[in-house]
């Protein structure tokens, strides 16, 4: 299934929120991981809007792949 999308995009809503989140002090890399996580649950949802997305019996498939 390789279906491509659009660059998809956070608020900076959704980008101050994480902030409020995080400690008084951080790494970048905790930020990025933030930013990541948000970009990847955006992108997940505009895959099911989509329609994008496997059943049950083809994600069964797809894992017995990876464990060959």
């Amino acid at each position: 299934m390789e279906t491509k999308y659009t660059e998809s995009m956070i608020t900076k809503t959704q980008l101050q929120e994480s902030l409020d989140k995080l400690p008084e002090k951080f790494t970048l890399d905790e930020l990025m991981d933030k930013v990541i996580l948000i970009d990847k649950i955006e992108r997940g949802n505009e895959q099911s809007e989509h329609g994008d997305t496997l059943s049950e019996e083809e994600l069964d498939i797809e894992m017995a792949k990876w464990f060959k």
